[in-house]
């Protein structure tokens, strides 16, 4: 703690090596540029070890890393040249590092002043409280929430500044006191305790405060009592913001949760100046931070400008990205773009996951009483493109965990992806079994250091949809449950049945799931429309049509309007994978087993997924009769089911608008009354709601048609067919049909069953 504030913390590190490497002789004692380098680089790395939740420190070391690297490969490099080139990088810092703070300062007094002005009630002149040191002792001068104090007081709109004395440190009584009455600031040092207090007396329009750490969704690690304002402030209802350069800001993590917090010696607490205050035995908890969620942070102010709360998220990546401080993201896999494990996380095998779970009692007795572990067997099963998949069963049941790893498992490393993507399933599953339990499997688990979920093993007789099917199974039930869940899971999570507060907060939660979006409309709604690598089909039987596909504007401007329909119509909460690949069944039950992609989106795409899922195993029967069998009867109905599985979710939707549409997106005061017709408004609403849905879903079954046969990730059904000519004559016929589907706005389940007929006998 001899240095400390994050900003402080990165320049004085950079600055100390800097004044190491001057006092060895500028170099001379390397042998050569890359020595040099490597020497500096390795230095750089244990200095980051030193501090690990500030950001700004690795930050720093990484660009004085990337500077270094550069001296040294530069033509005429010598070990003199690559240490003249980090010193001078290094004192830049410190110019740098002031004028970042003077523009945090700018913007905060004006973002405070706004806030205060908007409120309606405040004075002319703000009244802050702080907290820790902000200052020109923690920054290279100036300072960050400090920096909006000096400002506002530069520009006569500071009426008064409170600070907490931040024990058990004291950096507040013993620093910013200091700062305070060195620039004879108005302001008032209270006990830590004494906060709520303050604010309750309404002496405080805004809180304003430093941070050492900002995530990718805004939640932001400070020194400990920062959740605490927070939190007072929440409840009373008064601006929060957070001050801090943008080398503060971590896209990297996705949340506060992946956090390192630095804990500190209990000492600190139970001692004042060497002498005990506590009894010698006493327990001490001491972190040195905590950290404050997004929906509690107004905004972040940044040297750039302020990062606004929208919808209790605030986008670091977005901001970041439009200011040239990130790299955009292409139509592509991002190609260099480096995700990094989540900090203390370590992916699983066959062996590992069995100590993981006999580490957790209460799942540990899901599979067998105490001391049955080595009886326990574990075998990876995950077909998917996503992610792994663990079976566990022991003498008392089975299993099921599901880990992400820091890339796309259907490629690999060169295919980076975040892993905060399984927490975005483990809350779908947690909504889908609120309102469809039968259909949803139970979740025990989400565990998000590890990156993994455990849920409910659904042990044989079930089996995946697209393997009973290709097999040429039946199941007799599953048009009605398909439907229920349908009708339930999208009725429930949509301003039909919710209030636009409810709404908003859960559609929110599900806008951090970027990455599997942008997947999806990637693979889906982009690639299959360009030469792009990814793509592969059957060649040479369907060269001309893929490059038909790719170079027709027709089906260009046909799966741009759909593409503006995924992106733009957040109606209700999807699954985002729902089809045959997706669901586990028996004769009697179903599961939707995959959420990893959920997000509010077009209820369309759900619905559209399955009837081409459906329409995809009916066109591959075809290829999977062999000596003389037929699957006519399994084809029959797969066409009824698909017929039944709208028809009832259609009525099953309009009967829980009936009886539980309270939301606000069609409510009683305009709805209740008689249309000229003799129905009632409501009942035209929903016959022309339901009309559209239909064509929607029609045509994204198209588009999922389309990109299964010529894009990426092809499915058994059609995998499965060993001959290529077999393969491609029942492939052109489901490609037929989908670009029947994507073109003619079809709004009828009759005449797309009976033109799959009609094209198996073209």
């Amino acid at each position: 703690m001899a240095v400390r504030g994050a900003p402080a913390i990165a320049v004085s590190a950079a600055l100390c090596l800097a004044v190491d490497l001057t006092r060895k002789g500028s170099g001379k004692q390397f042998h050569g540029p890359d020595d040099a380098a490597l020497y500096i680089q390795d230095q750089l790395k244990f200095l980051v070890t030193s501090r690990p939740t500030a950001v700004n420190l690795q930050d720093a070391a990484s660009k004085l890393t990337q500077v270094t690297r550069a001296a040294a490969q530069a033509s005429g490099a010598t070990s003199s040249s690559v240490v003249s080139a980090y010193v001078e990088a290094a004192e830049e810092m410190v110019e740098t590092d002031i004028a970042s703070n003077k523009s945090i300062g700018r913007h905060g007094a004006e973002a405070v002043m706004e806030a205060i002005q908007l409120a309606g009630t405040g004075p002319s002149k703000a009244r802050i409280l702080t907290i820790c040191n902000t200052g020109s002792l923690a920054t290279a001068g100036y300072g960050t929430a400090l920096g909006v104090i000096r400002a506002l007081l530069a520009r006569d709109c500071l009426d008064h500044a409170y600070f907490c004395e931040t024990r058990p440190f004291n950096q507040g009584s013993r620093l910013t006191a200091y700062e305070m009455q060195h620039d004879r600031i108005p302001s008032t040092l209270i006990c830590d305790s004494a906060a709520a207090a303050l604010v309750a007396s309404g002496r405080v329009d805004a809180v304003v405060v430093g941070a050492d750490r900002v995530t990718a969704n805004g939640d932001t690690a400070n020194k400990i009592g920062t959740l605490m304002l927070a939190t007072i402030a929440a409840h009373y209802r008064i601006p929060f913001f957070v001050a801090a350069p943008t080398t503060t800001l971590d896209p990297s993590l996705p949340d506060g949760s992946h956090i390192k917090i630095e804990e500190r010696p209990g000492e600190e607490v139970t001692h004042w100046r060497g002498q005990p205050i506590a009894p010698a035995s006493t327990n001490v908890w001491n972190p040195a931070f905590d950290v404050t969620p997004s929906s509690m942070i107004t905004g972040v102010i940044t040297d750039r400008g302020m990062i606004r709360r929208e919808q209790r998220r605030i986008d670091v990546r977005a901001f970041m990205t439009s200011h040239g401080l990130l790299p955009a993201q292409e139509n592509g896999h991002g190609g260099s773009r480096i995700v990094s494990p989540i900090p203390g996380f370590k992916a699983l095998d066959a062996d590992s996951v069995l100590t993981y779970l006999a580490a957790k009692p209460d799942l540990a007795r899901l599979l067998g009483p105490q001391g049955s572990q080595s009886s326990w067997k574990a075998r990876e099963v995950g077909d998917g493109n996503l992610n792994f998949v663990y079976i566990v069963e022991g003498p008392e049941g089975g299993l099921v965990v599901k880990q992400a790893l820091p890339f796309l498992r259907l490629v690999g490393d060169d295919w980076p992806l975040g892993q905060q993507r399984i927490g975005f399933e483990a809350k779908a599953l947690e909504t889908e079994n609120q309102y469809c339990p039968a259909h949803t499997p139970t979740l025990y688990l989400y565990d998000p250091r590890m990156a993994l979920i455990v849920m409910q093993y659904l042990a044989l007789p079930h089996v995946i949809l697209r393997l009973g099917l290709t097999e040429g199974h039946i199941y007799p039930r599953l048009a009605d449950q398909v439907a229920q869940f349908l009708a339930h899971t999208l009725f429930h999570t949509s301003l039909i049945h919710l209030n636009s507060e409810q709404f908003r907060e859960e559609q929110a939660h599900f806008l951090g799931n970027i990455e599997l979006i942008r997947l999806t409309e990637q693979v889906i709604f982009t690639e299959p429309y360009f030469d792009a690598s990814n793509n592969w089909h059957t060649t040479p039987h369907l060269d001309d049509s893929a490059k038909a596909f790719q170079t027709n504007p027709k089906f260009k401007a046909a799966i741009s309007r759909l593409k503006a329909l995924f992106m733009e119509r957040g109606q209700a909460l999807v699954q985002g994978d729902f089809h045959t690949g997706s669901l586990m069944v028996t004769e009697d039950t179903m599961y939707a087993i995959d959420a990893e992609f959920a997000f509010y989106g077009p209820m369309a795409f759900d619905v559209g997924k399955i009837i081409a899922n459906l329409l995809l195993a009916f066109f591959a029967s075809d290829g999977h009769e062999s000596g003389g069998s037929t699957r006519q009867k399994q084809r029959a109905w797969l066409l009824q089911t698909i017929v039944d599985i709208w028809e009832k979710f259609e009525r099953t939707f309009v009967d829980l608008w009936n009886t539980k549409g309270h939301g606000d997106l069609f409510p009683q005061a305009l709805f209740g009354q008689n249309a000229p017709a003799g129905k009632t408004s409501l009942e035209l609403v929903q016959q022309q709601f339901m009309r559209e849905l239909l064509s929607d879903s029609l045509a994204m079954a198209g588009a999922v048609m389309i990109r299964r046969i010529i894009g990426i990730a092809h499915i058994q059904d059609f995998k499965l067919i060993d001959s290529d000519d077999a393969r491609a004559v029942c492939e052109m016929r489901a490609l037929t049909l989908g670009e029947d589907l994507l073109l003619s706005a079809k709004a009828d389940i009759h005449s797309v069953v009976a033109a799959a007929e009609s094209l198996r006998h073209a």
